[in-house]
């Protein structure tokens, strides 16, 4: 088994309701973000994904949640936006781009702070 790793960041602000603390204001966190996937084979290359290719489709993910509100983005409509909700969005759509034979999305961390994370296994 091979493991991919990729790591970014981006800022934006959310509103977590039904939480009663602090959350329920507006506030804004820089989410770092470390994508992992994981494939039993390489290419004739000998690798599974470029990291080129990782990068530039996780930054076109990224790209429609850096700076927005995250409550009135659409990606999150009927859906609270947390660091869970946030981890799943990014997993499930760099899976879209970019999952093959080869190569699947595992997993994806969302970090709101230093020291808190959630992570989605896709």
């Amino acid at each position: 088994m091979y493991e991919l790793r990729v790591k970014t960041r981006f800022a934006a602000a959310h509103r977590l309701t039904l939480v009663g603390h602090k959350c329920e204001n507006l506030h804004g966190h820089n989410w770092n973000v470390e994508v992992c996937l994981r494939g039993e084979n390489l290419d004739e290359g000998g690798v599974m994904l470029d990291f080129g290719i990782i990068k530039k489709e996780l930054a076109a993910v990224i790209d429609k949640l850096d700076h927005t509100f995250l409550n009135e983005n659409p990606i999150f409509e009927g859906r609270a936006p947390s660091s869970e909700n946030i981890a799943r969005h990014i997993a499930l759509a760099l899976g879209k781009a970019v999952d093959t034979e080869l190569v699947r999305v595992h997993s994806v961390r969302a970090w709101e702070s230093e020291d808190s994370s959630a992570t989605f296994f896709a």
